[in-house]
């Protein structure tokens, strides 16, 4: 939702052009509601979903700690305040010199999901701890990940057996059920896959410590979704369930469930037309797209409130566009879009949930439109 704070800078500030405005009072709201509904696990937010300088402060004075995905998130988030000790390089597909530079900056701990990956991180940071994504099937996610991360259950054995053989320390499981999960329960299948590796590891004198269980946790969009508090009890329920009394150190790298609904994009109607004299959906196009932040929109997997000056009056479907030369540039039009029928062009909307995944997919200029700008309050 639209916090006052955002209405209000959007009117005294009164920014030119599509712009991102993230409220910090709905991310630190968010941090305190995760550390409550799960005090016993260590919280990594997710820097891709918004890396703010900003946001990355504020978090790391919480006391957050950071799961990166570069080098450069790395960096971002030890000047933003955090210690190496509180990153987790956890993207499976690195380069040897950036595992060694990360190694060099102080970064222990890395996701593998492969033998050869496990291969780069001996050779460059030697010693390290390690962590196996296994593979999950995404049920319930309205944005789900495919099969480019992870491996099943029985390789991700053999990769942290590997892991050991070449002087790593086999620290852990790791695994994510999907962006956008509305399903509470989706934890629990992953973390029976996650008990049957511990079991089978143990078996063979090496004992994993912690789980990594994912981010997934979502934000508000068009429909409510369950609070951090009802993922918390089911996911603990879950690790009761699977490992008893003997629960390992717990991981979960939240992203757009810490920050997605603290920001609102603001955006204006370029023109509003019809293809034929017949047709029955007006075209909407605004001054931003898929190019410009809203890469979401993707299959149209997430649907954003759109919010204007005219919602009360009456409305109708329309298809609704970005600004681009690229035909891909379209929002919603497999399943059209209720606007009100006395929009206008010139009009400015607001598009809500938007805190996440924006400013990080805007185009370099696409088109010479400008990156997606973005003001933190």
């Amino acid at each position: 939702m639209t916090t006052q704070r955002i209405r209000d800078f959007l009117a005294t500030r009164r920014p030119d052009g599509p712009c991102l405005v993230v409220d910090l009072d709905v991310i630190s709201d968010n941090f305190h509601a995760f550390r409550h509904a799960m005090p016993d696990s260590a919280i990594y937010y997710a820097v891709k979903a918004n890396p703010a300088p900003e946001v990355l402060k504020l978090l790391a004075g919480l006391g957050s700690n950071f799961d990166c995905a570069s080098v450069a998130e790395i960096e971002m988030a030890l000047e933003a305040g955090a210690t190496a000790a509180r990153i987790s390089y956890g993207n499976t597909i690195k380069k040897e010199r950036d595992v060694a530079r990360a190694h060099a900056l102080g970064v222990s701990l890395f996701a593998v999901d492969s033998h050869e990956e496990v291969e780069k991180i001996s050779r460059a940071a030697p010693g390290a701890r390690v962590f196996c994504r296994v593979l999950t099937d995404g049920e319930g996610a309205e944005w789900p990940l495919s099969r480019k991360f992870g491996c099943v259950p029985q390789m991700a054995v053999d990769v942290l057996v590997y892991a050991h053989q070449l002087g790593l320390q086999s620290y852990g499981v790791s695994f994510h059920v999907g962006s956008q999960m509305t399903k509470v329960d989706a934890w629990d299948s992953a973390l029976a896959d996650a008990k049957r590796v511990f079991v089978s590891l143990a078996k063979q004198g090496i004992h994993l410590q912690m789980v990594n269980m994912g981010g997934g946790f979502p934000t508000k969009y068009l429909r409510d979704v369950p609070s951090a508090e009802a993922y918390g009890k089911s996911i603990y329920q879950a690790l009761r369930t699977h490992f008893g009394n003997q629960i390992p150190q717990t991981i979960i790298e939240p992203g757009r469930g810490m920050v997605g609904n603290a920001g609102v994009i603001k955006a204006e109607v370029v023109l509003i037309s019809k293809k034929s004299d017949n047709d029955d959906a007006r075209w909407v196009f605004l001054d931003i797209g898929k190019f410009g932040g809203l890469a979401e929109t993707m299959d149209e997997a997430i649907r954003y409130p759109i919010r204007t000056e005219h919602d009360g009056d009456e409305m109708e479907p329309c298809v609704i566009a970005g600004p681009t030369c690229d035909s891909a540039d379209v929002l919603y039009e497999k399943n059209l879009y209720p606007l009100p029928i006395s929009l206008s062009i010139g009009d400015e909307v607001l598009i809500e949930g938007t805190g996440a995944y924006t400013t990080t997919y805007s185009a370099v200029a696409f088109n010479g439109f400008e990156p997606l700008k973005a003001y933190v309050i």
